[in-house]
């Protein structure tokens, strides 16, 4: 229903640092505020809601109507009425694990969990504030085009490792492949799990690789290579290093692997479901059937597969 989610998240990963347990409204106003402002600038539609009070309060303090200090007020008030209760619900259910506690009652803030700063122990805020920014720019880009479905177009740019949409003729980007598709793989490389990065400048940085490889574009242009199903992050030495994929096609054994994450995303109603069913399948059996057509399409014309060097344990 609206962008808050995203903005409450970044603003976490932004103070979660500090090792603070309790967070005062207050205090998680100024960023929160803050993310939504920065992303009404690059798109006006942050909710499917005809009105908000707290984004007409964003949108007053990003024309200079009001101050500062009277945005962090009116955040204070309106921003988190419903994003705190909504968070933890996915699916219409509550996820397992709780990122923080809702204490407004008692101390007018939030409490952050074990669970919650487990993750800056195991390293992964860097790559997960990317990928918080990737979704959010997922979300309102279909907003913009007025359908979700009109994502199914979403296509990857092999040059700048951007996922667009509309055609190669007209079209807009969106966000990065490589923080989209991020979440699915921990870090880690999708075929030899060693550590990956989405960070730009990292010696990790991930390569965008097209499970099938770039080879059978033209004789399988109808299954559009480019599209997020085929996309998946591997480490350098997987895609291209000594004893690297390449142009070969990964076993079976990796093809259930995809299939897996790209039911993953679809489950856990990532932004990028609508368009993974639209390229693979309404129903999980199409999709499996879907990729078994063109494993064996692939396997006709590239005859040899591809297994890698596992340098790390399974962690997907």
């Amino acid at each position: 229903m609206a962008s808050y989610k995203f903005a409450l998240a970044k603003s976490l990963i932004e103070l979660g640092g500090r090792e603070q347990e309790l967070i005062r409204l207050e205090d998680l106003a100024e960023p929160f505020a803050r993310h939504v402002c920065e992303h009404l600038k690059l798109n006006p539609k942050q909710s499917t809601s005809a009105s908000s009070k707290f984004l007409d309060a964003c949108r007053a303090f990003n024309s200079d109507e009001i101050s500062k200090s009277d945005l962090i007020t009116q955040t204070t008030k309106l921003g988190f009425v419903n994003v705190i209760d909504a968070f933890h619900i996915v699916n219409q259910g509550e996820i397992p694990k709780r990122f923080f506690l809702d204490e407004r009652k008692q101390s007018a803030g939030i409490r952050l969990t074990d669970d919650f700063f487990n993750m800056f122990e195991e390293g992964h805020t860097g790559d997960l504030g990317e990928e918080v920014e990737a979704r959010w720019r997922l979300v309102e880009t279909a907003w913009s085009l007025g359908l979700s479905r009109r994502m199914a177009s979403i296509q990857h740019d092999d040059e700048l490792s951007l996922l667009y949409a509309g055609s190669a003729e007209r079209r807009i980007t969106v966000t990065s492949s490589r923080s989209a598709l991020n979440g699915y793989q921990k870090g880690r490389c999708f075929y030899c799990f060693d550590r990956i990065s989405v960070l730009e400048g990292d010696a990790l940085l991930a390569d965008v690789d097209h499970f099938f490889p770039h080879i059978l574009k033209v004789e399988m242009s109808d299954a559009h290579l480019d599209g997020v199903w085929n996309l998946v992050l591997a480490c350098k030495d997987c895609n291209r290093g000594h004893d690297g994929k390449f142009a070969k096609l990964p076993n079976t054994k990796l093809l259930a692997r995809l299939h897996t994450r790209n039911e993953f995303l679809i489950g856990s109603h990532h932004p990028l479901r609508e368009t993974l069913m639209s390229q693979t399948g309404t129903s999980e059996v199409e999709r499996k059937s879907f990729l078994q057509n063109q494993y064996d399409r692939a396997r006709e014309r590239l005859i040899h597969t591809w297994q890698p060097i596992l340098r790390a344990g399974p962690v997907f």
